[in-house]
């Protein structure tokens, strides 16, 4: 039963961002806006993180299998996809490292701080 209210928590925000994208006339995504939510939720202590902690891990846990339909969807699309599988791994390489280099200089510049809070 607990799983269950602590899942309903995270629907019903789901849902606030799916009615602020309905809303909105801005390109970001309705699971942004529930992630947004959720986050400012849990930093304002609106919702304790103990009350969405076990849906939350639960869904992590079964994220992978959330990946199976995408990959399919890429499998069925192979003769589309074909011709462009050059442009799309040279992309995928490039963002790749860029995302990597940005979180490495952030996580560097977050522990720095850390350092440096802790020192003073």
């Amino acid at each position: 039963m607990n799983y269950l209210k602590q899942f309903l928590i995270i629907l019903s925000i789901s849902f606030i961002g799916e009615i602020l994208k309905a809303a909105l006339p801005l390109p970001v995504p309705a699971s942004i806006y529930g992630m947004a939510i959720l986050f400012v939720c849990l930093v304002t202590g609106i919702i304790k993180l103990e009350q969405v902690s076990g849906a939350g891990k639960f869904l992590i846990e079964i994220m992978p299998v959330m990946f199976i339909p995408a990959g399919v969807g890429l499998m069925a699309s192979w003769e589309i996809l074909q011709p462009m599988l050059v442009p799309v791994a040279v992309i995928t390489v490039i963002v790749l490292i860029a995302v990597m280099a940005v979180s490495g200089r952030v996580s560097q510049a977050i522990i720095r701080h850390r350092k440096d809070k802790k020192n003073e």
